[in-house]
């Protein structure tokens, strides 16, 4: 068996494989007898076109069940292929993918097995793109591909080499054993958030003053996207409202990019509908300037420069009166009377959890890749947190919330 860390992640998981029409077919056999030899049961799934390269046959031998290549076919157990497959999916492997299946599946197209499979799963899906190097180019494909991630489906990308075609670039078909070890590794990932949908809200907002100044603050959104990130590794869907920051988006998030308070609101309020879950990290300024001025404000004369301020909405409050079932997660950055005023947000503002971070503390501050935070709880319950790394302080977050939430009565 090849040396690859963290196979045990397979043994006892149900793996889909989705083979699509490619010259590199005869190297999804491979990842077959791989995941199996780890110890996967795997179930595979063809369309047309993949069998013309390699008969069912061979992968029906391999994994001792029936391969499913009619859309209308009910298993032996009397369900349908592909709503049957489709839950009882840890993981759908598409390998390998092509840039037709690619854009039928990012376009919501259900005319075959596999992309009704794929319609139809809740289970993470790993991409495996084999094709030539003009069509994986291709910025449609690409296109294809980035909806694909921010939906949160994984693309394995292909290694460049010789092509079947006789070129020579990027999309051959990765070794079958990068493809088996990437599966374990998504596999091995908790699933403590498995079937949430988590809103995430991120970095500062700027309150324009004119066409060349607004009034901001330090935020980095460093936290918010840790949190977005650690999300999706414990199986969660993630939504990210992000103020303006210098981060890229974490892979598979959908995310949107705000400027104001405004803006905030009304994508957080887009989206609301669409999670379990809302964790308002980011720093929105509870002040704005009541006027914009049109053009550039000159420096004349040794006048001072008055600013009149009008009040932002309170998004955070919004949010916790129209919860429902949903699980709020609020943010409190203080610089005095921490718990004090933890508290009475958390109380005033309906949330079920709130993160207070002492920003005068060393470690703590914004921009910081450290924070160290206290939880607190709608029960009453105080955690005090170390100075940790952001990503820890996530993990520790989404945890908490993972706990209270298994205790939640859910509509």
């Amino acid at each position: 068996m090849m040396d690859v860390p963290g196979l045990q992640a397979l043994r006892g998981k149900t793996v889909v494989l989705g083979v699509c029409g490619g010259i590199a077919v005869y190297k999804a056999v491979e990842v077959m007898r791989l995941l199996i030899h780890a110890g996967a049961e795997v179930f595979a799934v063809m369309t047309e076109s993949a069998q013309r390269f390699v008969t069912p046959l061979t992968f029906e031998t391999l994994s001792k069940h029936p391969v499913y290549t009619d859309m209308f076919e009910l298993l032996p157990d009397g369900g349908i292929g592909h709503i049957a497959l489709a839950e009882r999916a840890d993981l759908v492997l598409v390998a390998p993918a092509t840039a037709n299946m690619i854009g039928k599946a990012a376009g919501g197209i259900a005319d075959d097995p596999l992309s009704t499979l794929l319609v139809t799963t809740k289970a993470r899906v790993l991409w495996a793109p084999a094709m030539n190097v003009n069509m994986w180019e291709n910025p449609l494909v690409q296109e294809n591909l980035r909806k694909l991630e921010r939906h949160g489906a994984c693309v394995l990308e292909p290694d460049t080499g010789m092509l079947a075609c006789g070129r020579e670039g990027k999309g051959k078909f990765p070794a079958p054993e990068k493809v088996v070890a990437k599966t374990a590794e998504l596999l091995g990932e908790s699933a403590l958030l498995r079937g949430e949908t988590v809103l995430v809200s991120a970095g500062p907002t700027w309150e324009r003053i004119d066409p060349v100044r607004f009034v901001g603050n330090f935020s980095s959104g460093k936290m918010g996207y840790a949190l977005a990130r650690q999300a999706v590794k414990l199986g969660a869907k993630v939504l990210l409202v992000s103020g303006p920051v210098a981060l890229e988006a974490p892979e598979g998030v959908r995310r949107v990019m705000v400027e104001s308070a405004f803006e905030m609101r009304q994508a957080v309020l887009d989206w609301i509908d669409e999670a379990s879950i809302v964790i308002m990290a980011a720093a929105v300024a509870d002040y704005r300037p009541a006027r914009v001025a049109p053009q550039k404000i000159k420096k004349e004369g040794s006048e001072a420069l008055v600013l009149e301020l009008e009040r932002t909405a309170d998004i955070l409050g919004e949010v916790g009166t129209r919860k429902g079932s949903r699980f709020v997660v609020g943010f409190a950055a203080e610089s005095e009377n921490l718990l004090e005023n933890a508290r009475r947000k958390l109380r005033e503002k309906h949330l079920d959890l709130i993160v207070a971070n002492d920003i005068t503390q060393p470690g703590a501050g914004f921009g910081s890749t450290t924070n160290i935070v206290t939880l607190l709880d709608r029960d009453g319950t105080v955690e005090e947190l170390p100075c940790l790394d952001k990503e820890e302080v996530a993990c520790r977050i989404l945890e908490r919330v993972s706990a209270m939430r298994g205790t939640r009565e859910l509509c």
